[in-house]
């Protein structure tokens, strides 16, 4: 059964997303302080989904999303009143998944449920990741058609950085993180080498160029792989 943890400060609110995902299947453990949540961020780390309100008494929800990024890349998605651009901006730096303003559809609410709980953790991530219809071999470097024969061959580099985002599928990757995480501190790529990487494996993975099903670059924020 996976494991949610619901935190919100809004009692009548909670208990009802609790109730509609436990009809769902789901094992829900709620908080109402973020203070709790924040103690507690390893715990939350360790679950399938972390469902986390903005705006908390205490520490709010963007501290909570940054302290369980320290532990894992546990999906999350933020709830907030607060539906301007700029607030999204903000929660997906922090680390969040995705962002659902308030009010709020149930139907969607459950539907960005399902599709986070679909992103594989780093324990399942394997040597071969599918994208679309096609398929990178990690050991090999390889790029494969349907049928297994070789399309193309990435670099070294090229590889690391499709990992990096296999590793964290669903979830922005800033700028900077990448560059530290793939280039180092020692090295210094121009402002556009990433747009170069993302633009060489929309190339290979994707029908449109100009709308990325896969590989999304986004303004202001960063990058991210999703699969479908």
């Amino acid at each position: 059964m996976k494991r949610i943890y619901l935190v919100e400060d809004e009692s009548v609110l909670l208990d009802s997303i609790k109730m509609n995902l436990s009809y769902e299947g789901y094992e829900v453990i709620g908080f109402h302080s973020g203070n709790l949540a924040f103690e507690k961020a390893s715990e939350l780390a360790s679950s399938d989904l972390v469902i986390l309100d903005v705006m908390l008494p205490g520490v709010n929800g963007i501290e909570v999303c940054k302290e369980i990024r320290k532990h894992s890349e546990v999906p999350i998605l933020f709830l907030s009143a607060k539906g301007m651009t700029s607030d999204r901006v903000i929660g997906l730096k922090a680390g969040a998944n995705d962002y659902l303003p308030k009010p709020f559809d149930l139907e969607e609410l459950l539907l960005k449920v399902k599709i986070l709980l679909a992103i594989p953790s780093k324990k399942t991530i394997h040597h071969v990741l599918n994208i679309g219809n096609k398929s990178i071999d990690f050991n090999t470097f390889e790029v494969l058609d349907s049928q297994g024969n070789s399309l193309h061959v990435f670099s070294k580099r090229e590889v690391d950085l499709l990992h990096l985002f296999a590793e964290n599928i669903g979830r922005v990757l800033s700028r900077d993180e990448i560059l530290d995480k793939i280039w180092g501190l020692d090295q210094f790529p121009t402002p556009r080498t990433i747009d170069n990487y993302i633009l060489s494996y929309r190339k290979i993975f994707e029908a449109d160029l100009k709308e990325g099903k896969f590989f999304h670059s986004i303004r202001g924020v960063g990058y991210k792989l999703t699969l479908g």
